[in-house]
């Protein structure tokens, strides 16, 4: 199912969906091939193309998947706590958002799948190189294209994920669990995969683009 949204609908509706998420349906392995086939059509540093993208649909290890999620989380809120993370404000939203956060966080382990999604060569530091900024955005460049390309393609067939990273606090036990090369691959982050509770998504709030873009200089 194609859902009949504009190129402008599909761009300004793709939400982050936590609450909303279908933790009954089960969600085919062709439909996420195929988003993924989209994903993949994305740019990257040099067409490399060195991703691998790890679907698991496997209960058990979802669960476990669940638990270093968060593990991760409570480890966050611990620092949080004792002052070793500074705590970034959500604006007039953060009590929704934060219970949005603590629904997913509950919930983890009942989606029908996930996709960790991965690059190899962590920051260029094996080729020789020292990592810098350089080498952190060629990186990211290289993978989050295509993760946002995934997310476009399952808001168009009614399904809608969350981008979260929290669990990247433990990023070497999602390695162990996944079989992930912990030295020479990074990991992007955690995705939930559900078809969504209905499929009218609204705009969200911003900013007015006069107050953030600036011409020929800062």
């Amino acid at each position: 199912m194609i859902l009949d949204l504009s190129i402008d609908d599909l761009l300004t509706t793709t939400r982050t969906i936590r609450k909303r998420l279908d933790l009954e349906r089960p969600v085919e392995r062709a439909v996420i091939e195929e988003c993924l086939e989209l994903a993949l059509q994305a740019p990257n540093g040099s067409n490399h193309q060195q991703w691998r993208w790890i679907v698991v649909d496997d209960r058990d290890t979802i669960g476990r998947a669940a638990s270093i999620y968060r593990a991760a989380m409570d480890q966050y809120s611990a620092d949080i706590a004792a002052g070793r993370e500074q705590y970034m404000q959500g604006g007039s939203r953060s009590q929704e958002i934060g219970e949005s956060v603590a629904h997913l966080k509950a919930n983890l382990q009942r989606v029908p799948a996930l996709l960790v999604p991965t690059l190899a060569d962590r920051f260029g530091v094996q080729r020789g190189g020292t990592r810098t900024t350089y080498h952190d955005a060629s990186q990211w460049g290289s993978i989050l294209p295509a993760v946002w390309n995934f997310m476009l393609a399952l808001r168009s067939r009614g399904l809608g994920s969350a981008w979260t990273t929290i669990h990247l606090l433990r990023e070497r036990e999602m390695a162990e669990l996944l079989g992930i090369p912990y030295e020479t691959h990074l990991q992007a982050g955690l995705f939930p995969i559900a078809y969504t509770i209905g499929t009218e998504f609204r705009r969200a709030a911003r900013r007015p683009v006069s107050d953030v873009i600036r011409y020929n200089g800062w």
